[in-house]
């Protein structure tokens, strides 16, 4: 999956706007300050991230599921207050399980659970 600031990127890309086309577009904003929306370095406020999809032409939630930054920061925490998440997550790791293996495989326990309630 892309990150926000890639599939951003990919949107302008497509409409063919430059950096300063899209800043303007926003009102005047900052092509650094998008650059670094793009680069993963800088992330921009749900207001502005609302006017990025008007402006790209998509809905806000489009690019909402690019955006990794809340469950990174619920990973932390967990780990941070149950070691035992930090020992999943890195066994996770360590086996090289790609995300969509981690979800079939979550999927598939959620199954089974409610075949055998």
């Amino acid at each position: 999956m892309k990150t926000l600031g890639e599939r951003i990127r990919e949107l302008r890309a497509e409409r063919d706007l430059s950096l300063r086309e899209l800043a303007d577009k926003l009102g005047g904003m900052s092509a650094a300050f998008l650059s670094d929306v793009e680069l993963g370095r800088r992330y921009p406020s749900e207001k502005v991230l609302a006017d990025m999809a008007r402006v790209l032409g998509v809905a806000t939630e489009e690019l909402k599921k690019h955006d990794a930054r809340p469950a990174v920061e619920d990973l932390k925490r967990l780990a941070t207050a149950n070691p035992a998440y930090g020992l999943a997550f890195r066994r996770i790791i360590d086996k090289g399980m790609t995300a969509d293996e981690l979800m079939r495989k979550l999927e598939g326990k959620k199954a089974n659970r409610k075949t055998t309630q």
